[in-house]
């Protein structure tokens, strides 16, 4: 089967040959599967090699703390209840289990507390997805059972990302709009194209699992601020172990799911624009394109400019709680709908309350894992601070009009005597334009090391090993540092 390089469009399948297309539809999962098999380490770039590494340190850190978070307990304790032992570590814990367990368990780990990381939509378009959680999850669980270097990993990885945000960008915008979680459906391709790689399929074999996946995506918005939100990312990496050793055993699939009539696209968002995917997989990368946003912040990131405004004005004023008279926050629709719990009474709907998330940085000066817990989020003075904050949204025709972005959010804080503070923001801390350091990362690792009451020692050693992670012989070297006495 003859390669492409990343940037090349295959012509081996003209575009109205196949059964189930309509002529002149490109033939959008052979080329996504034609990147998978012929993408090589000398195709990244240097600078996405240690974006990409920063972020899977990022990714191992946020799964210690969402190890111990109530999903990561729950589904942790039910997997064990089934007897699904193997050779994959569940990060944070003593306990190892069959790969695609492993998977669910870590992906669910790495998005429990929505402090994973996010490709933002483009300017017009609407929310994002969480490309690292799902494959990342999928490839050290499949990965570590096969004894796999860093190498390996980072490849894979790499390509299951791309995969990825290259679909979602390519989706039509009725699949958000429609109440889909894409991290849940193009994230689960990326996982399983991800595991594809790493398994060394060739490009027919690659859709298939595609195609095989692609039957299991789903995940509803509906479900943001529960338990099943993190679910949807465990289940994508699952998925995408199940469906590539599905394959491997002879299960076969439609070669053309993406494309097809009643396929991916069509079926979950009413069709798809295939200039968006089309000679863009590594064109550039998406790590370098818009970039991928690591989070400052434990919680939904559409509401982090809005933070990062509240925290800036906050000590920029040394403003005091007891001298705001109210705040007032204004964004999209879009994300105003997002963050749905506007009067929070527990952890999990505080984080996609953006009140809540203004309130506590007025009273804390920070907004981190400590602040997200029942107790917490109920304490009186936590609701006073919540009720002073107006939350109004700006009009479709204002955001272009003013060359709003995505993320774009105004805040001002009144003061009892009269005086304002405020402004507009486009980005938040940790986007491409307000970037978090390597040094900044490793220190979010120890702080959910420390969290999660983790040996530091265990926490500076896989710090060291995940800077140099295309050095690393077998990757069972990171996950016994991830892996908690007793096993």
């Amino acid at each position: 089967m003859t390669t492409t390089s990343p940037a090349a469009v295959p012509t081996d399948v003209a575009p109205a040959a196949v059964a189930g297309v309509a002529p002149g539809v490109a033939p959008l999962t052979r080329y996504v599967a034609e990147f998978v098999v012929g993408t090589q380490e000398k195709d990244i770039p240097a600078e996405v090699q240690q974006l990409a590494k920063k972020a899977i340190l990022d990714a191992l850190g946020v799964a210690l703390p969402g190890a111990i978070s109530a999903p990561g307990k729950v589904l942790t304790g039910y997997l064990q209840d089934l007897g699904c032992a193997g050779p994959a570590t569940v990060i944070g814990t003593p306990h190892r289990l069959a790969p695609r367990f492993a998977a669910l368990a870590n992906g669910t780990a790495m998005h429990a507390d929505d402090y994973d990381d996010t490709l933002q939509a483009e300017t017009g378009r609407y929310q994002g997805v969480h490309p690292t959680a799902p494959v990342l999850s999928a490839v050290l669980a499949a990965g570590e059972a096969r004894g796999a270097s860093g190498r390996d990993l980072l490849l894979a990885y790499q390509v299951g990302v791309e995969v990825a945000c290259r679909l979602f960008d390519a989706t039509h915008v009725n699949h958000i709009l429609h109440g889909f979680h894409a991290t849940a459906t193009c994230g689960m391709l990326g996982a399983a194209a991800a595991v594809a790689r790493l398994y060394g399929m060739d490009a027919d074999a690659v859709a298939t699992t595609l195609g095989i996946a692609a039957s299991q995506a789903g995940g509803l918005q509906e479900n943001f601020g529960t338990s099943v939100k993190p679910f949807h990312a465990g289940r994508s990496a699952e998925v995408g172990i199940v469906a590539a050793d599905l394959q491997g055993r002879g299960f076969t699939a439609s070669p053309i799911i993406l494309e097809a009539k009643r396929g991916f696209f069509q079926a979950l968002g009413g069709g798809h624009e295939a200039a968006r995917l089309l000679g863009k997989l590594g064109q550039p990368w998406s790590f370098v394109d818009r970039g991928i946003w690591l989070k400052a912040f434990p919680t939904g990131s559409l509401g982090h400019p809005a933070m990062t405004k509240m925290l800036e004005l906050v000590r920029q004023h040394d403003i005091h709680p007891g001298d705001v008279a109210r705040i007032r926050v204004k964004t999209s629709q879009n994300i105003h709908h997002t963050l749905l719990h506007h009067q929070p009474k527990n952890e999990l709907q505080a984080k996609f309350s953006l009140e809540f998330c203004l309130a506590a940085l007025l009273l804390e000066r920070k907004c981190g894992l400590n602040q997200f817990h029942d107790e917490y989020v109920m304490r009186p003075d936590v609701q006073d601070t919540i009720a002073k904050v107006e939350y109004a949204t700006y009009s479709p025709e204002e955001a272009t009009r003013e060359r709003h972005t995505i993320v774009t959010s105004h805040v001002e804080i009144e003061m009892k005597d009269g005086q304002r503070h405020g402004g507009r923001v486009d980005a938040g801390k940790g986007n491409k334009a307000n970037p978090m350091s390597e040094d900044e990362v490793a220190d979010k690792f120890r702080e959910c090391a420390e969290f999660s009451h983790w040996p530091m020692g265990k926490a500076e050693r896989a710090i060291a090993l995940v800077r140099r992670l295309e050095d690393v012989a077998d990757i069972r070297e990171i996950t016994r540092e991830l892996t908690a006495a007793g096993d």
